[in-house]
């Protein structure tokens, strides 16, 4: 079994990606911890909580960050940038409230503790939300670098973004930190970008799909996927009703690595000083560049293979 941490900002697609890590049965979560993102951390934490109840999971959660390691917020505040569209990412899950308490110490000491213990140098961390944990544990403990076996982290694109023209959101909400973690030298760090998640995106035949399935995680997907899908941004205009459920192809990475296609190593930096560009990934796809290459990065996935693997996932 592959175990794993995974590190993240609980909204839907995060919460499919938890789900998805606990009923596999070759996966082995164990912890999640929590970063402000998608909803603020406290939401984060408790939608966390929530998920893991319903399914009788024990797995524990770590509270990390409230805010990016520089910046006071996010670099245009949480509360203009949804201003017009307050019902994608929703603030609570709609799962019934925890009834398990948060771990008593932070996600940054736990990640540091636990990576530094020579028995757990074989956990994947899968990174789903901004990356501020992870550059603060790394700056915390630098040895961490070379103690985290495998980095998948779900952040980027190749020269467009959905937050702005220029950036994808995880990466835009903490630019630093992001940047400060592509330059640790873990050795091995995968990116699963938006080029990747759109292309393999779940539909409403797979959701229908999902709940002939019938198990409690499956139910709980086919509701959590079809809000993301009537809710997606384009769903007015869209001739298919899909949508991406991002966080999920960083897990199931773990199991089906063919679910990764076109895959290249490459240098991979992030802006953190542009006007308009704040946040992008540049990743340098010159064969002549003599940056180091940093980075696997992955510009489509197969869709065929992750709905497989969700619905593997779901029936277990």
């Amino acid at each position: 079994m592959t175990r794993l941490i995974i590190d993240c900002d609980t909204g839907t697609d995060d919460a499919v990606a938890i789900i998805a890590a606990v009923t596999h049965p070759d996966l082995d979560l164990i912890a999640i911890t929590t970063v402000n993102g998608n909803v603020p951390l406290a939401n984060t934490t408790e939608n966390s909580l929530r998920v893991l109840d319903y399914l009788g999971s024990g797995v524990p959660v770590y509270a990390g960050s409230p805010r990016p390691i520089v910046r006071p917020d996010f670099p245009v505040p949480r509360d203009v940038l949804n201003g017009d569209k307050p019902q994608f990412q929703i603030p609570y899950l709609d799962l019934p409230e925890s009834v398990t308490p948060v771990q008593e110490y932070s996600a940054v000491r736990f990640l540091v503790e636990y990576y530094m213990d020579d028995a757990n140098v074989d956990t994947v961390l899968v990174a789903t939300g901004p990356l501020t944990n992870v550059a603060l544990a790394l700056a915390a403990e630098p040895r961490l670098a070379q103690r985290i076996p495998q980095l998948v982290l779900m952040g980027g694109a190749r020269g467009w973004g959905n937050v702005t023209a220029a950036a994808e959101f995880n990466i835009w909400v903490d630019p630093e930190a992001a940047e400060s973690v592509l330059s640790a030298g873990i050795r091995d760090v995968v990116i699963v970008p938006l080029d990747a998640t759109h292309s393999a995106q779940v539909s409403l035949e797979d959701c229908d799909a999902f709940d002939a399935i019938g198990t409690p995680a499956a139910l709980a997907c086919a509701s959590i996927i079809r809000h993301r899908i009537l809710n997606y941004p384009d769903a007015a205009d869209a001739v298919r009703l899909t949508a991406p459920v991002h966080d999920a192809i960083c897990v199931a990475f773990l199991t089906d690595p063919d679910v990764l296609e076109e895959v290249g190593s490459y240098p991979v930096r992030v802006e953190t000083a542009g006007t308009h560009t704040v946040g992008e990934t540049v990743i340098d796809m010159r064969p002549w560049s003599e940056e180091p290459r940093n980075a696997r990065v992955a510009l489509r996935a197969n869709a065929q293979v992750f709905v497989r693997f969700l619905s593997h996932a779901f029936a277990s």
